[in-house]
């Protein structure tokens, strides 16, 4: 591809779950980038390739692929949805000409289609509006129209972006129109999204003429050819073979060489030899690159503007685990270990902030989902290592301490909005709008600090039976308000090291929900469940009923125990207080307290 007329570089951003992926999917099968036995047809999401991309159902991670349609070679990155995940929007955003904005036909625009919309309309990108899923029975397609049109209206920074083509479709069966269909399920393809990308995407601002200048906007990692920095060349020509030099964010330059250079199609990666201004590379050799460094022509080295990325708002400690089990289950548990993965990790996860802190260290990330992911990956790496509780991180302005606050959004039928409006009123909310929506359910919006999301959302499913909708969107930043009031009740804790018993959690159930099952190894300190009252009480699980001469089976009896709850990851991280801690191996998650032993636990409560 030698002529950037035939280029297009379009980027799919949306709202979770509004079908990014799915009419990605749908565009990789139309054009027969894969052969048959690549991607069956009834394979859906190809782009999410991690394992929790596959378990969560989210896109994590943005990716890029190619596709060739007729003449023209078109670059597509595919975006995560979710406001954690939205340090890659803004990173990879920087590739693109243009955006496809996919909204769905019943939702409409959501917190984080804003936030996305607001990132390529500040970069001047084209966009083209995508109605998906027409074909909902609740679907209300004008009034989300008008929906959008004011979204552009808050949100253009010309008034040329208030012009924008409008396109419908159903995502999951390949399908698009250019006008409204009277039958969504009439015969149908996705010929007008390739139409649209060729004709309503701009060309891709490119000068054939000037020296080499390319940014890197990602890194991956090959265990035969090592770390590919991938990027748009934004001027001159790339070669594979030739000497370039790297600049990093602070102006250091390194002289370095293009070892190969590839080009995509579909998931694969393809070795080219050369590639001009417009296109989308990577290239290996550069061992020492990092997203945002600039690769320069060797004789005139001309670094390109960095990747802004907007600061965290969470932040955790994590440091190896000091619990009597440590060392048992994970292959990796020193702090040295655990230092050198996470420097790892910040050359590809652009949202993340890792600190020292002691024998361990302070990650700061944009959500609890975002930090939550991290640990999740480390623990399948075989890290053990210890977690505390997510804290805000603050800034300060002039002499004034600030925290992020956001605003929420939150869905419920119309008989959980009492219940809902009495969290929110413990949590200091404030209640900026309430709708009805199309399908019945009350639409609510409101600001509130970020440390009051914490341990919100396992919170309103239980109380709503799992029917909430819930999304967040940072809203900047406001003076501190006053601590929030405790909404948790009091723990159960091990009272001695050994194996929990079925006489012993019998008698416990009594006193609260218990955690652990039966012949369960725990230790002194380590939580077993929670009490019924606001209080702490130690608990001895571990005694077994004593033996007796009586050899009726009557007199023994059965013990009947009710099923213990088997917190999840993120539902362990809600649960902890500030004097607890979340131990996480490869094979377990256990709670415990930060100070083990009950007599400095009970001096350190009275300091």
């Amino acid at each position: 591809m030698q002529d950037p007329k035939f280029i297009r570089n379009v980027a799919i951003i949306a709202h979770v779950d509004h079908g990014k992926t799915t009419l990605l999917d749908g565009l990789l099968k139309q054009s027969n980038t894969f052969r048959f036995n690549q991607a069956e047809m009834g394979q859906s999401l190809i782009m999410d390739s991690g394992d929790q991309e596959h378990e969560r159902g989210i896109t994590i991670t943005a990716k890029q692929t190619s596709i060739y349609y007729g003449d023209y070679k078109i670059n597509i990155v595919d975006t995560p949805g979710h406001a954690d995940f939205s340090g890659e929007v803004e990173r990879t955003l920087n590739m693109a000409d243009g955006v496809l904005l996919i909204v769905d036909a019943q939702e409409g625009p959501m917190p984080q289609t804003k936030f996305v919309l607001s990132k390529a309309l500040e970069l001047g990108l084209k966009t083209v509006v995508v109605i998906n899923k027409i074909d909902k029975p609740s679907r209300r397609i004008d009034e989300v129209i008008d929906e959008v049109s004011d979204l552009f209206l808050e949100l253009a920074v010309d008034d040329s972006q208030l012009h924008y083509p409008v396109y419908y479709a159903v995502g999951r069966a390949g399908k698009a129109w250019t006008e409204l269909p009277a039958d969504a399920d009439a015969e149908a393809d996705l010929t007008p999204i390739f139409n649209a990308i060729i004709n309503d995407i701009p060309v891709p601002k490119a000068n054939l003429d000037g020296t080499l200048q390319m940014l890197v906007t990602s890194l991956q990692y090959d265990s035969f050819l090592g770390k590919y920095a991938i990027g748009r060349v934004s001027r001159g020509s790339i070669k594979k073979g030739t000497s370039i030099a790297l600049i990093d964010r602070d102006g250091k330059q390194t002289n370095t060489r293009i070892d190969k250079l590839f080009g995509y199609r579909g998931l694969t990666r393809e070795e080219i030899d050369s590639a001009i201004a417009g296109d989308i590379v990577a290239v290996t050799g550069v061992t020492d690159a990092r997203i945002s460094d600039t690769i320069a022509d060797i004789n005139n080295p001309e670094a390109l503007p960095t990747i802004e990325i907007e600061a965290p708002t969470i932040s955790i400690y994590l440091g190896p685990n000091t619990s009597p089990m440590k060392g048992r289950e994970g292959q990796f548990s020193t702090s040295r270990q655990i230092g050198d993965r996470l420097r790892r990790e910040l050359e590809t996860n652009v949202s993340l902030r890792v600190e020292e802190d002691g024998i361990g260290f302070k990650v700061s990330g944009r959500g609890e989902l975002h930090l939550s992911v991290l640990i999740e990956a480390l623990r399948r790496e075989g890290y053990e290592f210890e977690v505390g509780r997510p804290q805000v991180v603050t800034i300060m302005d002039g002499n004034v301490e600030k925290e992020p606050i956001e605003e929420l959004l939150v869905e419920v039928g119309s008989e959980f909005v009492g219940v809902v409006s009495q969290e929110m009123g413990k949590r200091r909310a404030n209640l900026v709008r309430q709708e009805q929506t199309a399908s019945g359910a009350t639409r609510t919006a409101y600001i509130l600090p970020t440390r009051a999301l914490i341990g919100l959302r396992n919170l309103l499913l239980t109380d709503t039976k799992g029917t909430v909708i819930m999304n967040s969107l940072p809203h900047g930043y406001d003076v501190i308000g006053p601590k929030l009031q405790k909404t948790r009740n009091g723990v159960l804790i091990a009272f001695e090291t050994g194996t929990t018993k079925p006489y012993a959690l019998e008698a416990a159930e009594a006193r609260g929900i218990l955690f652990v099952g039966p012949s369960v190894e725990v230790y002194a300190g380590m939580i077993v469940g929670q009490y019924n009252r606001q209080e702490d009480l130690e608990i001895n699980v571990c005694k077994a009923k004593q033996l007796t001469n009586m050899r009726s089976k009557s007199s023994d009896g059965t013990v009947q125990l009710t099923p213990f709850t088997d917190l999840s990851l993120e539902q362990c991280l809600d649960f902890i207080e500030d004097d607890e801690l979340l131990e996480v191996t490869p094979k377990s998650l256990r709670l415990r307290k930060r100070v083990l032993d009950s007599s400095m636990r009970k001096r350190s409560a009275k300091n």
